[in-house]
């Protein structure tokens, strides 16, 4: 078993989570975010053209009409049944091509531009309007505030309260921080971010809850020793489980985040960061926010008042001959 002083330096941890928070604070407020056309608003064009053509292709005429912030998606097609899933013969000829709001001048010369390089058989193309985006974001942030609503009521009659606001601070850190950074290397926001923001929240409250499950039963019988310490043992006791977790965890997410395609990677990228930073929070920000708080009651504070100066030189020999 590891041997780690984990909850002994947790000003280091506090500061660091300070500084990726301030950070993302910084970036949210000064960069801002960069809102795909679900929330902005703008065109969806279904476009099947008569020859095979790739993403590059559309692109470069895209670009040539100053429209190389528009995302492109091939669509593949099943036979029929789903039973037999190879491509169709017309792989690649079928696109979806999303744009900013166009005018009609400026419409017809793009398709006018791509029927003459690749030929166009057929188009459909439907706007999307603003308040789509925004409507997806207002049932994300209810759907955000139910769930921390019951994480709190299940945490505290399963474990106790304190956890349950520990947990909660967690995931409140992930989240920012995942924001913040998306905000940072300006990525798109669309639907697939707030998507992966919501699955994040299950991944680090899965691995918050491993950590204070340990020790929980730990706690059962402690004297001679303070919280800390055993909530320090536990953490070991459970580091290797949550190291290994998050990194199969993160192997599918790299390899979207690669070869997923346009469409696929900023659901990766936020899924990568907000489970590192999962990984992260379970260990050097909730737990040490719950023992803190916990060491704040007068049994446990009375031994830490007893014990904690032996445990303090026991732990940092410990972490001296390691």
């Amino acid at each position: 078993m590891f041997n780690f002083d984990f909850l002994g330096r947790k000003y280091i941890w506090y500061a660091l989570s300070g500084f990726f928070i301030l950070l993302s604070i910084f970036g949210m407020a000064f960069r801002g975010f960069n809102y795909s056309i679900d929330f902005k608003g703008g065109s969806a064009s279904d476009v099947i053209f008569e020859k095979v053509v790739t993403v590059e292709q559309i692109r470069a005429v895209l670009d040539q009409q100053g429209l190389g912030d528009s995302k492109i998606q091939p669509i593949e097609h099943s036979n029929v049944g789903g039973i037999d899933t190879q491509a169709s013969p017309n792989k690649g000829s079928e696109m979806l091509i999303r744009t900013r709001t166009l005018s009609q001048t400026q419409e017809q010369t793009l398709y006018n531009k791509l029927n003459q390089q690749f030929g166009i058989q057929d188009r459909q193309t439907k706007t999307v309007d603003a308040t789509w985006g925004a409507t997806i974001t207002q049932r994300a942030i209810y759907a955000l505030i139910a769930t921390i609503v019951v994480l709190i009521i299940f945490i505290t009659v399963r474990y106790e309260f304190k956890m349950s606001v520990a947990a909660v601070l967690s995931l409140v850190h992930d989240v920012l921080i995942t924001a913040g950074i998306y905000a940072l290397v300006g990525r798109e926001v669309n639907p697939n971010m707030i998507a992966a923001l919501l699955t994040i929240l299950g991944f680090s409250l899965y691995d918050t809850i491993v950590v204070f499950h340990r020790i929980k039963d730990n706690s059962t019988n402690v004297v001679r020793t303070t919280y800390s310490a055993m909530a320090n043992r536990s953490i070991n006791q459970v580091l290797m489980r949550s190291i290994n977790t998050s990194l199969v965890t993160l192997l599918p997410i790299v390899a979207l985040l690669l070869f997923g395609g346009e469409t696929l990677k900023d659901f990766a990228f936020a899924m990568m960061i907000g489970t590192i930073a999962g990984a992260y929070s379970s260990i050097f920000f909730a737990s040490p926010i719950f023992v803190s708080w916990k060491e704040a009651e007068p049994y446990y504070k009375n031994l830490k008042r007893k014990y904690g100066s032996k445990e303090t030189v026991a732990a940092s020999s410990a972490t001296a001959t390691s």
